[in-house]
């Protein structure tokens, strides 16, 4: 018999894409548990099982390749099924942010053609409040509770049959538009392909295997919402290596705590902001975390302080320190945990696979040390900005993705960030960058949260303004802050202005919202 080269499953099977390797892991490891959520366990082969009849039950709703479903979960086993349904349709997955307002939600819908979205019970009022303004949306609802104009998720799962489903899917493809976070303006969609995720898998792996076994057989948590790069990412890596998945829908610090005792954890995603309540707010004596061995931590930038606490709450977790951003898939930096005991303030060396310079506003290369816009080139860049050309060519200049991150690189190649671009604050002509200043307030033992801005002067153009939470039970002055910096950075780069708060605002990634912290200090009537 002749053989078919342009068989599906000959096809798949020769490129880098995300549902093969999801199949490959389940024909190799069928009885490993890929899936612990609440009361639910699945093994590998129940799990690839589960994905194939969603895939065959989109199918039949006429979702086909390129199709765009979306997705608008708390973290639960749903979303990772539709995520490698969706990506063995050879579809396009549209994870949405689950702390949208109605009005955001469309947008997104809107902007990336979204023809299906897979909803949670509780979004039933956000999906009812926007329904009135879509044209040939299709609704799938996860929960007991289905309003009337929604199909309940298991049974289009239990109409699907049980087989590939037979969709030829290259690497170059499209499998996610991920909205990035919005801190300002209107998120932009980052179209990352199969293969910008699978060889950020690659570069992952292989600098986890220089200094620690593989994930095979380790129990990882998640917590960190699942609609973001960062948590996405890390679930493929995992998967990939034949680890379970223990997913927790909401961040609670002491469940947190109690899940790593209860499921032996031995690798964890935290993000900076969910590390630093962990910490602080719970009791970790009374648990047992001796199994945890992964300390992984991305998403925003790690106080020095903050690393500090891990390490000694946590002694026998080596912390892996990962850097980068949405549209590079996106890890593109990574301290390890013996480089962390000389490059303290760093965060990492680059990737394998992931090209870095560090340049100025004319492109060209700055000397070792200095401060200048890092820039990436690689497999991993994004596709492009779904349907926004002009913002995608002027974000991959000549060749290279410009990451608006201003860092500076050491000798041997390290690279320290100093801030976003535009959170960068000139104060009487002088450069400030907020994450130094920060980093000095996360120093202070009553300070829980800390976040930096510009805020208007007539004379010095802007003054520096530190947004202050302090930690339970912890009373702080203005001007105990603004002396406790002076102690620390340089008289112009020291807090002229503190204000207080409860909690900073915060997206669902847990990234502070600058702008909004802008437009309620940054021009005070002080200042006016």
């Amino acid at each position: 018999m002749e053989f078919d080269f342009n068989d599906p499953v000959y096809v798949n099977q020769r490129q880098l894409v995300i549902g093969e390797m999801l199949s490959r892991t389940a024909r190799l490891n069928p009885d490993t548990e890929a899936l612990v959520f609440e009361d639910r366990r699945y093994t590998y082969r129940e799990f690839d099982a589960r994905t194939d009849r969603l895939a065959n039950g989109l199918a039949s709703l006429g979702v086909g390749k390129q199709g765009k479903v979306a997705e608008l979960l708390f973290n639960c086993s749903e979303i990772i099924d539709a995520y490698f349904a969706v990506c063995k349709l050879g579809a396009v997955n549209v994870p949405l942010n689950f702390r949208l307002k109605g009005p955001e939600v469309l947008y997104q819908i809107t902007d990336s053609e979204t023809q299906v979205i897979i909803f949670g019970e509780e979004f039933t009022p956000v999906i009812e409040e926007i329904r009135g303004e879509l044209e040939g949306v299709q609704y799938i609802c996860v929960g007991a509770n289905v309003p009337e104009f929604a199909m309940p998720y298991e049974d289009v799962i239990l109409k699907g049959e049980e087989r590939p489903p037979g969709v030829p899917v290259h690497d170059d493809d499209p499998a996610f538009i991920m909205y990035t976070s919005g801190t300002t303006g209107k998120p932009k969609g980052a179209v990352l392909t199969h293969k910008n995720q699978m060889m950020n898998v690659l570069n992952c792996t292989i600098e986890l295997l220089k200094v620690a076994p593989g994930f095979g057989g380790d129990r990882v948590q998640y917590v960190a919402p699942l609609f973001h790069e960062a948590a996405l990412a890390f679930a493929l890596v995992c998967l990939s290596q034949a680890a379970t998945l223990c997913v927790m829908k909401f961040f609670i610090p002491e469940a947190v705590a109690a899940q790593i005792q209860d499921e032996k954890i031995t690798a964890t995603l935290l993000i900076p902001v969910m590390t630093t309540l962990l910490v602080n707010t719970v009791d970790l004596s009374k648990y047992d975390t001796s199994t945890l061995r992964y300390y992984v931590t991305g998403a925003a930038i790690l106080p020095t302080e903050t690393r500090k606490q891990i390490n000694e709450a946590f002694p026998g977790a080596m912390l892996f320190d990962v850097f980068g951003q949405t549209e590079m898939s996106p890890v593109t930096t990574m301290l390890k945990p013996d480089d962390a005991k000389r490059k303290t303030a760093s965060v990492g060396a680059p990737v394998n696979n992931v090209e870095v310079r560090v340049v100025d506003d004319n492109d060209e290369d700055v000397p070792v040390g200095e401060i200048g816009e890092i820039v990436y080139r690689g497999p991993t860049v994004m596709k492009e900005y779904y349907r926004k050309p002009e913002a995608t060519a002027e974000t991959l200049r000549n060749g290279w993705f410009h990451s608006g991150d201003l860092v500076r690189q050491d000798e041997e190649g390290f690279v320290y960030v100093v801030d976003r671009k535009k959170d960068m604050i000139i104060s009487g002509g002088e450069n400030v960058y907020a994450a130094e200043v920060e980093d000095a307030l996360y120093e202070n033992p009553k300070i829980l949260e800390a976040a930096v801005i510009g805020s208007f002067d007539e004379t010095w153009g802007e003054i520096v303004m530190a947004v202050v939470v302090p930690k339970e039970g912890e009373s702080l002055t203005e001007q105990e802050v603004i002396d406790w910096c002076g102690d620390r950075v340089a008289g112009y780069k020291k807090p002229r202005r503190v204000e207080f708060m409860d909690a900073l605002p915060r997206n669902a990634a847990m990234k502070v919202l600058k702008f909004e912290l802008r437009e309620q200090f940054g021009k005070s009537v002080r200042y006016e």
